[in-house]
């Protein structure tokens, strides 16, 4: 009798222990099942001024009648040309470092619902099967004994309790570096709108250099014939037909390497548009007037407009990805709770295994509370230079944009004036070179007079060409610096 009461409070105690324990839980997830370590996030200063840069060089960048772009303003309605926006459409859709960022945002949102599955718990069924012979000597029977038995279990193995928000710390760091693979996307769409757009002007600008080029040869040519009858009746030294052939050679030779930039410019927008078969011809442009010139935009007049920029919105969640790292980092510290569960049902017979009485269930609560281990201090002062990493990297692109906005704006306010003085020294070139012309035919100057009009005019124009270029692509630039647009 005395040794069934002592049984009997022996299993009551037991009882009374699992039920302290379960409760001990319980207090614990009540408690601490919003606990979180991971330090508050606040978007740190901007390292720039407050305004675009002002001056004689930016005069009158920052008041344009259109509104700044920011974000809203969409590449379609940006891009004005219709043959551009074609090929432009056609990149998008093709070109491979574009797929490469659709396919790495694709990867990291999976990643993102691997972390966050891993706050629930996963739940599976297992059937098994096993025989067993077992000898006499090693049989507590004394005899040899053959053991079957059939299990089926439904269960839950090896779920953490997020107490101290460790898996939420990984779960938000996975979310941030989706985030910022999103907004690296968004930076490669911007690049390749741009990019074409830039590829496309240059190659309008070298087919005019072409058309000029062979204009010029044209020209020289008629010189040469026209002295080349003076000399043959004495009436033109042959020291002017030696110099006039030098400008016949060198308007070849520039036909020739305006032959080589166009076939490049055209491999380069092969490229950037990813078809195997090249660009259409009637999509390609004629010269710089054939092109309609982009929207007018402006950057408005405070450089908060820069953040949200792409670039800088991934490296500000890059940022936010370190911080939760900390918070991963200082829970490694803390007490680590697991739970493994099964319920099911076994027999040594099949034909049993569902019979009443038959079931069999398992708890196992797990709790591991680091002792010591250096890797743990080493882990958290990583996170903490990770996180000084990344926030010296977001401020540096913050640095980079301000002052990519400022070189583009510096362009803006003095390129006009730059191409209305090309002009004029066109002009100016071009009665020169059609007096020197004159002033020769009638006997009053040396051919010499000729060549160097000549050559000043032909400088002039190439000059005017690439001024007319870098205002129009300036403007492209500006769209790409500001954040461009989202779709």
């Amino acid at each position: 009798m005395q040794g069934q009461e002592r049984l009997r409070q022996t299993h009551q105690g037991i009882n009374e222990m699992k039920r302290y324990l379960l409760l001990l839980l319980l207090g614990i997830t009540l408690v601490l099942g919003g606990c979180n370590l991971t330090p508050p996030y606040t978007r740190p200063e901007a390292p720039v001024p407050a305004e675009w840069p002002s001056g004689a060089a930016y005069k009158g960048t920052g008041t344009a009648p259109e509104a700044p772009v920011g974000d809203e303003l969409k590449w379609q309605e940006f891009v004005t040309d219709e043959r551009l926006r074609q090929i432009i459409e056609t990149a998008l859709n093709n070109n491979r470092d574009l797929r490469l960022a659709v396919l790495n945002v694709e990867l990291a949102r999976a990643l993102y619902g691997i972390r966050r599955a891993e706050l629930f718990p996963s739940i599976d069924a297992a059937g098994a099967w096993s025989k067993q012979h077992v000898p006499a000597d090693l049989s507590g029977a004394g005899k040899a004994i053959t053991a079957e038995q059939y299990r089926v279990d439904l269960g839950m193995v090896s779920w953490e309790i997020d107490f101290f928000g460790r898996i939420r710390s990984l779960k938000d760091r996975a979310l941030e570096e989706y985030l910022a693979t999103e907004e690296a996307q968004r930076s490669a769409q911007i690049l390749i709108v741009s990019g074409v757009a830039i590829t496309y002007l240059a190659l309008a600008a070298d087919r005019e250099n072409l058309k000029l080029a062979e204009t010029t040869l044209e020209t020289q040519t008629n010189a040469y014939n026209l002295i080349k009858r003076r000399y043959d009746v004495g009436l033109a030294s042959e020291l002017a037909l030696d110099q006039v052939q030098t400008q016949v050679d060198t308007a070849r030779r520039n036909i020739a390497v305006y032959m080589q930039l166009v076939a490049q410019d055209e491999n380069a927008l092969n490229l950037l548009v990813g078809t195997p078969s090249p660009t259409p011809g009637e999509l390609l442009p004629v010269d710089l007037g054939s092109v309609r010139a982009p929207r007018e935009i402006t950057a408005g007049l405070s450089s908060e407009v820069l953040l949200v920029r792409p670039d800088i919105l991934a490296a500000e969640h890059q940022l936010k990805a370190s911080n939760a790292s900390i918070g991963a980092a200082r829970a490694a510290f803390f007490p680590r709770i697991t739970l493994s569960t099964a319920v099911g049902t076994a027999s040594a017979e099949l034909s049993g295994l569902f019979k009443s009485g038959q079931g069999t269930w398992l708890f196992a609560p797990q709790i591991v509370m680091p002792i010591f281990d250096a890797r743990l201090w080493s882990a958290y002062d990583a996170t903490i230079a990770q996180r000084e990493i990344a926030l010296t990297q977001y401020e540096k692109a913050i640095q980079t944009a301000f002052r990519e906005v400022a070189d583009v704006l510096a362009v803006r306010g003095t390129v006009d004036q730059q191409v209305s003085a090309q002009q004029s020294l066109v002009d100016a070139s071009a009665r020169t070179y059609r007096l020197s012309v004159a002033r020769y035919t009638k006997g009053i100057d040396n051919y010499l007079g000729v060549l160097d009009a000549q050559r000043s005019l032909y400088q002039a124009q190439q000059a005017l060409i690439l001024l007319r270029l870098a205002k129009v692509a300036n403007q492209v630039r500006l769209y790409a610096v500001l954040g461009g647009g989202s779709e």
